[in-house]
């Protein structure tokens, strides 16, 4: 394994970054020494998402130089040692590829440690084996717990059964087979947590050694604090182990103010299941919960030295065994005298105490001082916190340094289901990881669960996994920092696979500190590319920060090269700030996917307000000859034919789903305008082309089919397609604007000609609840005059209504275009109008609608309550070109910012007005 980061020969001696050292402890202390000399650098630890915490905590948790728990300084080397130099004589040609994000959730490697979301690693590998070849180098910025690295690992690894099915479904979609082989991997993540877990599952690490270790630790724990977890067996003699306690708050009656164990009281002993309504066992008077008030208790706090607040808990129910057999029971005093001593005992040094500082998840969205946790020790009861710091203590001072690091990575995976966070459900097979995920959120009766019960098993369970995935030493490398900043050099990666945050989905740095805290380095929040009312982030910020993440990935990726970016947010809002991010960044969409659950299919995203589940979107760099060739043509129209040359060319020709021929979104003549927009605007260049100039252009240069573009070397391939296929593929339309109203009537109108009575029942359906809230609605007869033409009946029946009438009608059949009868049957009936009528048209609604933005402009007051977006897209549009970038920002403030930001062209032109008037100060 020469070709490796990492070798080790037969004497033992170890090859990394083309150094050999005697063995692995001398690489760690080499490269340790390295990195402590950077942490005294004051620009090192300037960098912008460099995590909190010192130089000690930092160096305890990397292993370099395959990880770092800060910006990790050998990426560039690890470029220059191993990386393939680009090459633009290499070919290069791949299509977009649509996969299923939700596959391999049950994979061992997957559930080997728990994460706020991921994509998992099979689900990655297809779009690594399709995007790249053995040794091409991936990278993700946005990595998570690492399954991007773990892929590019399993596309070496994999069993002959994966590799089967792999090869059977490529071979299904015409697609040659993949090459396998390892691909090496750049990852990072801004969370110090996620980092680690991305290490120590891609790092190796000696399988049986560590299950050993592990079950002496357990061992070790049950003797040190094994006592705290012991009861009484009903027989009054025999000792039983506890697995988990159920402790329920204590609330008064409102009746008579008793004190109510809420479990006691409202917990069904046959079912475990609290009943919505319960007797007050003093008064008898018939509760609920929300008439119930909580009782808080004032004790004294030795940890901070101070008195606290806190929610009154009692033990209500003991699950323990004896023997192997599960026994149930109440507290008794034996209990809660064990109880009380742990109580009086101080918690180990290395449970966190500090302060929980400021953050969304703990002060807004769930107030913890309510639940009496304002320091972090104050998420655990007194026995937990004792087997939590036990258990972190012995897995710390193991003295293998890998060791101890993947032994810290099992320990952890213990805090949040030994936190008073954990639920007790008794539905559930076990008591584990019954937290809400997502949230911090204390319930009223919590399952506080022993050491052995939450993590027992765990041992065995990762040797198993990690005995059959074995990771490869030097195939990957992680960092721990913001993705707008990464260290390699431009135009040195082959293929990006990334999950960013999207939007306020999940607040990964507010839940990642219960964990980080533990390890003394915590998570730079300040560049976190995320929506947060607390830190007053809203939609913009995140749009522009994710937008110099995407700059980044754009200028370390190789001209031609791929990038594949999940999006998992249902508001069009915020995917329209991601696919203007892309543009801006420099990046054209090709294709957009999402996996239909119930049909298993992929179909394309055809509307912004259609972003219903999780999507794929397929970007590319354009090659650097697109970009020099603008650079030396300018906004001239050959460069706008140039880039749709170009754009094809990266298109896929056909998209068969089941046997079912399907549009291709990206191939429609005005979603190719729309990218042909979007790159000359990102250039700082006026829009050589009108619309209409632009889609009759298309029609005089490139052969179309069925609504789609393509070029003439394509057009083929397709034609063989469509021969085989069934029906004319159809096109998904979802009408919410002005715009798609049109496109909905020019489909329905070039299937079936028809009068305005015919048409005006089945449009009014089409104008329902997915109408835009400010968007005004147009009447029908409006749209109809300025888009269409209307048969008079004088002259010969047009083309398009004779054709529909003889083909529909059998009566008609055969009739000549100035027969009387056909002629009257045509009379009033609207068509969409042939080519060069349909620019006469164009050219005539756009004036419209520029006398219609003047308006606008002029317009009194602060705000406009209803408008039309075609008139602010041909507003927006104009002044663009005429650089009239205080007209842009002027009537964008005059609109609700909720309107601006659902529709990705007016986003496009407002940011870079604004971007533009910033240089310009």
């Amino acid at each position: 394994m020469n070709d490796l980061l990492h070798t080790k020969n037969a004497a033992g001696s170890v090859e990394c970054l083309g150094v050999t050292f005697p063995s692995e402890d001398a690489r760690r202390e080499h490269f340790l020494g390295l990195l402590a000399e950077k942490l005294k650098d004051p620009a090192f630890r300037n960098q912008e998402g460099f995590p909190q915490g010192s130089d000690e905590a930092i160096l305890a948790m990397s292993d370099p130089p395959y990880y770092t728990a800060c910006p990790n300084p050998w990426l560039a080397d690890f470029v220059e040692h191993y990386g393939k130099p680009y090459d633009p004589g290499h070919e290069y040609s791949r299509e977009p590829l649509a996969i299923d994000v939700s596959v391999g959730k049950s994979d061992q490697v997957y559930q080997a440690h728990a994460y706020h979301t991921k994509v998992p690693h099979l689900a990655i590998v297809p779009s690594i084996l399709h995007f790249t070849d053995p040794g091409d180098t991936v990278l993700d910025g946005f990595s998570g717990s690492g399954m991007t690295a773990i892929a590019a690992q399993w596309c070496d690894a994999a069993p002959l059964a994966y590799r089967h099915q792999i090869e059977l479904e490529r071979h299904k979609a015409g697609l040659p087979a993949p090459r396998w082989g390892a691909r090496r991997a750049i990852v990072g993540d801004l969370a110090p947590v996620a980092t680690f877990i991305s290490a120590n599952q891609t790092i190796p690490f000696d399988v049986p050694g560590f299950e050993v270790e592990f079950e002496k630790l357990l061992e070790a724990t049950s003797q040190k604090i094994g006592w705290m977890y012991e009861t009484l067996h009903s027989d009054g003699k025999t000792k039983g182990r506890i697995e988990y306690t159920i402790w329920s708050e204590v609330f008064t009656c409102p009746e008579c103010s008793a004190e109510i164990n809420f479990v006691a009281e409202a917990m069904d002993q046959e079912t475990k299941k609290v009943r919505d309504s319960f007797s007050c066992p003093s008064c008898n008077a018939e509760l609920t919960k929300k008439r119930l008030d909580r009782l808080y208790t004032n004790q004294f706090d030795a940890a901070i030295g101070e008195n606290v607040k806190t929610p009154k808990r009692e033990p209500a129910l003991i699950r323990y065994t004896v023997g192997g057999e599960k026994y149930e029971k109440k507290p008794d005093n034996s209990d809660l005298k064990i109880i009380q001593r742990i109580a009086e005992i101080d918690i180990p040094s290395s449970v966190p105490k500090s302060l929980i500082p400021p953050m969304h998840m703990t002060h807004e969205r769930a107030r913890m001082d309510y639940s009496g946790i304002t320091h972090i020790h104050h998420f655990f009861l007194p026995r937990a916190a004792h087997a939590l710091g036990t258990m972190w203590d012995l897995a710390d001072s193991n003295v293998d340094e890998r060791m101890k690091r993947v032994l810290l990575y099992v320990v952890e995976q213990a805090i949040w289901t030994m936190s008073v966070l954990n639920r007790f459900q008794p539905q559930g097979f076990k008591q584990v990881n019954k937290y809400l995920p997502g949230v911090y959120y204390v319930p009223s009766h919590t399952c506080e669960v022993s050491p052995w019960y939450a993590i027992g098993a765990r041992g065995k369970r990762l040797a198993r996994t990690f005995s059959k995935f074995e990771p490869v030493p030097g195939t990957s490398i992680i960092s721990t920092g913001s993705a707008t900043q990464i260290d390699i050099p431009d135009d040195s990666v082959d293929y990006i696979f990334t999950d960013p945050p999207f939007g306020e989905n999940i607040y990964y740095a507010d839940l990642n500190y219960l964990i980080e805290v533990w390890h003394g380095v915590t998570t730079d929040a300040t560049p976190e590319a995320i929506i947060d009312r607390f830190k007053k982030k809203a939609l913009p910020d995140y749009q522009h920060l994710m937008q110099r993440c995407f700059a980044e990935y754009h200028r370390v990726l190789k001209p031609g090269r791929w990038m594949t970016v999940v999006f998992s947010n249902s508001k069009a809002a915020v995917w329209n700030a991601i696919q203007v991010a892309l543009q801006q960044a420099g990046f054209v969409v090709a294709e957009v996917t999402a996996l239909d659950k119930v049909l298993g299919s992929y179909r394309q995203v055809t509307s912004t307000t259609a972003v219903k589940q999780d999507l794929v979107i397929s970007v590319y760099k354009p090659n650097g000859g697109l970009e020099t060739r603008l650079e030396e043509r300018g906004a001239a129209p050959e460069s706008a034919w140039d880039f749709v040359e170009t754009h094809l060319r990266q298109l896929p020709v056909s998209k068969v789903n089941s046997g079912i021929l399907e549009i291709v979104v990206e191939r429609d003549p005005r979603r190719i305008y729309d990218r042909m927009v979007a790159w000359f605007v990102r250039h700082d260049f006026p829009v050589p082309l009108s619309t209409e100039e632009f889609l009759d252009g298309l029609r005089n240069r490139y052969p179309e089919r069925d609504g789609m573009v393509f070029l003439p070397e394509q057009v083929a391939d397709y034609d063989r397609k469509r021969a085989q296929a069934a029906q004319a593929p159809q096109i998904e339309l979802f009408v919410s604007d002005e715009r798609s109203a049109i496109d909905w009537l020019t489909d329905f109108l070039r299937k079936r000609p028809s009068t305005y009575q015919d048409v005006h029942p089945e449009f009014t359906v089409q104008m329902g609840a997915g109408w835009r809230k400010h968007e005004e609605k147009p009447e029908l007869a409006t749209l109809l005059e300025d888009n269409f033409l209307q048969y008079d009946g004088k002259g010969e029946v047009p083309n398009q209504i004779h054709s529909y009438l003889s083909t529909n009608f059998k009566d008609f059949r055969g009739l000549e275009k100035d027969d009387p009868r056909l002629k009257a049957k045509g009379k009033d009936r609207w068509y969409v109008p042939d080519p060069s009528k349909a620019k006469d048209l164009e050219q005539k609604r756009e004036r419209s609608l520029l006398k219609e933005f003047e308006s606008y402009k002029s317009a009194p007051g602060r705000r406009l309550k209803e408008f039309r977006l075609e008139v602010l897209r041909a507003g927006f549009k104009t002044a663009w070109a005429a650089r009239d970038y205080k007209t842009i920002i002027g009537i964008a403030q005059k609109i609700p910012e909720e309107a601006l930001q659902e529709d990705e062209k007016l986003l496009l032109w407002y940011d870079q007005a604004l971007t533009r008037m910033e240089a310009n100060a």
